[in-house]
């Protein structure tokens, strides 16, 4: 064999090998920017299920709960507001939730899996603000037809005990139900659709 040869086959081995380290380097070189790419452990908990615990929630009261960054309230209703939740369909926009995508559970009056807690997301569908919880039926600060509900002072949207808005309110549709199911008689987990207790 000519020296011409052996040259050119030691060059096409060092070439090729060259070639294959450095893809190897170029694989090795983009994992961290890969890993870059991927949410963080905050971001992957912030969107994740959380399990509340509704045993110490009296009747007529609500807790506040944090899920991707928004209150999510949880109310536990008395037996007189499950009562007050009837036959006001002509006083509401949406009352079977029918406009808005709603988890099949929520396209009820009661809005809910067990009328006696209602889960919403705590956020007005009209600019995003926080309404407020006003149960007493008795209250003439919202106008003589107020049976207790939910409240926006941005703008004086009016929600039911439901949840549901009332007819002519800036609030275009009804309060947010997000997914959850009961994980036992006491636990709720929010933000995943399930099997309930």
């Amino acid at each position: 064999m000519s020296d011409t040869e052996n040259n050119s086959k030691r060059r096409k081995f060092l070439t090729r090998s060259t070639q294959i380290l450095g893809g190897i380097g170029g694989v090795f070189a983009l994992i961290p920017f890969l890993s870059t790419m991927s949410p963080s452990e905050r971001a992957k908990s912030a969107g994740a299920p959380i399990e509340v615990d509704v045993s110490s929630i009296q009747p007529g009261m609500y807790k506040v709960f944090e899920w991707r960054g928004k209150p999510v309230w949880v109310v536990r209703r008395t037996q007189e507001m499950i009562n007050q939740i009837a036959d006001r369909d002509d006083k509401l926009s949406d009352p079977m939730s029918n406009e808005e995508f709603q988890p099949s559970y929520a396209k009820n009056k009661y809005r809910s899996i067990k009328p006696e807690f209602l889960v919403l997301v705590g956020v007005c569908t009209h600019l995003g603000c926080s309404p407020l919880y006003k149960p007493n039926s008795q209250s003439t600060e919202l106008g003589l037809d107020w049976k207790g509900g939910f409240f926006c002072p941005c703008h004086g949207s009016k929600f039911d005990l439901s949840g549901r808005v009332h007819k002519a309110m800036p609030a275009p549709s009804n309060l947010e139900v997000p997914p959850y199911y009961f994980a036992s008689e006491t636990k709720i987990v929010i933000g995943q659709d399930g099997e309930s207790a």
